[in-house]
């Protein structure tokens, strides 16, 4: 089961990862440095590090399935 506090939704449109809100700054409708075809090396089991491109937090991706990313970090 995925810890919701560590998760957080995203979506993809026209092969773009977004997330609603950023968990650090609040910006709205954020642009992830990430490819659809990068989350399914994720789900396999890779780590992958995520720079926000609006107020330049990292984490680190542990997992993804359809609709969220688990993080190293709590986020709620």
């Amino acid at each position: 089961m995925i810890p919701f506090n560590q998760a957080w939704p995203y979506d993809i449109v026209m092969n773009d990862v977004y997330i609603q809100d950023c968990p650090f700054c609040q910006a709205g409708n954020v642009l992830l440095p990430i490819k659809p075809k990068e989350l399914a090396t994720i789900r396999n089991g890779k780590k992958r590090l995520l720079v926000f491109p609006c107020c330049s937090n990292r984490v680190t991706l542990l997992d993804s399935d359809s609709d969220y990313l688990l993080t190293d970090t709590i986020l709620r």
